[in-house]
């Protein structure tokens, strides 16, 4: 018998604020998260907003000694897995931490350690690049400091995916719950990618948004007037468990993790298939690994990041998957108050679905003011609705072709 997974814990920190009831207070009430950048000047660059972690001190966290010898992603993770982890009520001197897991992944790693380190080199000379330079920059380093903070000697690794990367860590995650791996996984995502370098290779690809004088106007999934999407950092993680083991414990339990699919577009570096075609492959994965009809979902978290060729691509999916039922399901881009945390975004929008599913609310997509005529679906516009949720889909699509969709429902 396939055991169950659970999620008893969950961690935030995004530009909505740090841990989860912030964020999500932001997410259905639609208060956006994107302003000017302040991390560093940004007068020279095309597009000069992005939804920054503000009033983050990873000194909450993290020994200054430590601070100064991870990057800022790290520091997100770190952050984010102790809200879950306080959050599950996991006391690990109670809990076998060898069979704790952790898998915590990151679209692009540390971005600023390169940066600075690269400065260094061309400013100083070898001799003055750092000696944690390669620890800080590496992605597997946020499962690595989580697994070191709490003693956690189950499996340990790490994902990159690009903006599908904290999806498919909770996925992976649960099934070596499934398999009998581990009874504990910390899984989920971290960026912070808000850096000249990233934000200029961004740029120049003319994928991000250029509205710089209406900073919180400028994210509008499935808009006729989005011109491209809005760089953000942040931290997803979620605690996942076996579900017995998490009933023995008496765990708070969130929801389960019911369906999980994988797919490649087998496309193009960047771009989706027009039709959706990848797209619906996840899609129609997690619904057959649920052992769901599509009109048992009551809400899908799209991937909605507001680019003009993948808003009509993944609208195109959904029909092809959905049939009938996608005209009756609800739909929303949290996107558009949090901008993209590249490889923080699935999980990120899995708590999301989480507390949509809590506290039976859609959140809203917000400026969506004049829908595209080829996004013709109901994409909850602007006024967060109230609906029962017992069953959430969110899907993660990222650079490369990668898909991933989570299927999350309440525990029967």
């Amino acid at each position: 018998m396939e055991r169950r997974v659970v999620v008893t814990g969950m961690g935030a920190i995004t530009p909505l604020g740090i841990g989860v009831e912030p964020t999500w207070e932001a997410m259905r009430s639609g208060r956006s998260g994107i302003a000017k950048i302040t991390l560093f000047d940004a007068s020279a660059f095309s597009s000069q907003i992005a939804g920054e972690v503000r009033a983050f001190d990873p000194t909450a966290w993290l020994e200054p000694g430590e601070v100064r010898h991870t990057d800022r992603f790290v520091q997100f993770a770190v952050g984010a897995s102790t809200i879950a982890v306080d959050d599950a009520r996991l006391d690990f001197d109670k809990v076998d931490r060898d069979r704790v897991g952790v898998l915590i992944g990151s679209g692009i790693g540390g971005t600023w350690t390169w940066e600075e380190q690269h400065r260094n080199l061309l400013e100083k000379g070898p001799r003055r690049i750092s000696p944690f330079f390669i620890p800080m920059l590496i992605t597997d380093m946020a499962s690595g400091q989580v697994a070191m903070r709490y003693g956690a000697r189950g499996p340990n690794t790490a994902v990159t995916t690009a903006c599908a990367t904290s999806a498919h860590a909770i996925g992976d995650a649960a099934e070596i719950i499934r398999r009998g791996a581990a009874d504990t996984m910390i899984a989920g995502g971290a960026e912070a990618a808000v850096s000249p370098l990233s934000l200029g290779g961004f740029c120049a690809m003319r994928a991000l948004s250029r509205r710089n004088d209406e900073p919180e106007r400028a994210s509008r999934p499935f808009d006729r007037d989005r011109d491209g999407f809005v760089m953000a950092e942040g931290a997803g993680i979620v605690v996942l468990e076996n579900l017995e083991h998490a009933r023995r414990r008496d765990a708070p339990i969130r929801g389960e993790v019911v369906g999980y699919g994988m797919s490649a577009d087998a496309y193009h570096v960047t771009q989706p298939q027009p039709d959706g075609d990848g797209m619906a492959l996840a899609m129609d994965a997690a619904l057959r690994h649920a052992g769901l009809r599509p009109d048992e979902v009551d809400y899908i978290n799209a991937h909605g990041t507001a680019t003009p060729v993948g808003d009509p691509a993944e609208t195109r999916a959904i029909k092809s998957v959905f049939g009938d039922h996608a005209r009756a399901v609800a739909i929303s881009s949290t996107k558009s108050v949090t901008g993209h945390p590249l490889g923080a975004a699935g999980a990120v929008e899995a708590i999301a679905c989480l507390c949509a599913m809590r506290d039976a609310i859609a959140p809203p997509t917000i400026n969506l003011d004049d829908p595209d005529p080829e996004c013709d679906l109901d994409y909850v516009p602007n006024e967060a609705r109230e609906i029962e949720v017992r069953t959430a889909m969110t899907n993660s699509f990222g650079f490369g072709g990668h898909n991933a969709t989570l299927i999350l429902r309440v525990i029967d």
